[in-house]
């Protein structure tokens, strides 16, 4: 986490990616005992520190969770998630897109949950799949979850389309990107296949560390309403009081997309 994303990018070519996991949770072991404290909690794994580990692309000072790894984002899904649904008490068929390591074990607990997780590569997933063709039959889900993994995918448009067929009528998506608050349109080049070509430049990353192919702005809401979806921008985070955005490491400017599918008799 202290490490350069050049450094990290040769650790990751260097080290097998079954060993990623069980090394990080080493890593994380051994930096939460250095951030000891009670000035911030983790609302995830409850730990407490004086403060949040930084990361350094883009520069954030107070973004990871020294125990379980989490950032600002899992933070807030994890609140958002006990505050605003019945996501921890409801009997749910979850699907869990592009798994993270900070959250997707404890999902995978969660007694009242049929959770299942995939993704084109990783190895958290439980199904190895492509996100533009899902191999799940249509209105399979109560929940869906999408986090930061949109602006990866060139033919966006058709994973929305296929997460929206694998929905049922009536459940809801969180399909979540980092959208910068100033930018109304979506910038993209579709011609980035890896981590090392064009969007890294002399002042860090143009659209996100690794092979992110956009950065979407205020348009995003757009583009998942025009496949179907029922979209509502929820700006919880700015219900919460000063002290508790503070306490939980969060990111004021954040807004959760959540997403749902109209009952109809068409579907």
């Amino acid at each position: 986490m202290g490490l350069t994303p050049l450094l990290g990018r040769m650790m990751r070519r260097i080290i097998p990616i079954k060993y990623h996991s069980p090394l990080r949770e080493a890593y994380l072991a051994l930096a939460s005992l250095k951030y000891l404290g009670n000035r911030v909690t983790c609302p995830y794994c409850n730990g407490h520190f004086r403060k949040f580990v930084p990361y350094p692309v883009p520069r954030r000072p107070n973004a990871l969770c020294p125990r379980c790894g989490s950032a600002e984002r899992h933070r807030l899904l994890w609140l958002y998630l006990r505050d605003k649904t019945s996501f921890f008490s409801d009997n749910l068929n979850v699907l869990d897109i592009g798994p993270s390591w900070c959250y997707s074990k404890k999902f995978r607990t969660l007694p009242n949950l049929n959770y299942i997780s995939c993704d084109i590569s990783s190895p958290l997933a439980m199904v190895l799949t492509d996100i533009t063709y899902i191999p799940f039959s249509d209105n399979s889900f109560d929940c869906i979850i999408c986090y930061h993994i949109l602006d990866q995918i060139p033919d966006d448009r058709q994973a929305m389309r296929e997460l929206f067929r694998i929905l049922k009528p009536g459940a809801g998506a969180i399909l979540q990107e980092p959208i910068p608050r100033n930018q109304k349109e979506t910038v993209e080049s579709l011609t980035i296949t890896s981590p090392d070509e064009e969007n890294v430049d002399s002042s860090g990353y143009v659209f996100g560390p690794g092979n992110h192919v956009r950065l979407y702005g205020q348009d995003y809401k757009d583009r998942l309403e025009e496949v179907g979806f029922m979209v509502k921008v929820d700006g919880y985070v700015r219900e919460l009081p000063d002290d508790l955005i503070e306490k939980y490491g969060l990111d004021k400017n954040e807004d959760v997309y959540f997403c749902s599918k109209p009952r109809s008799k068409s579907y």
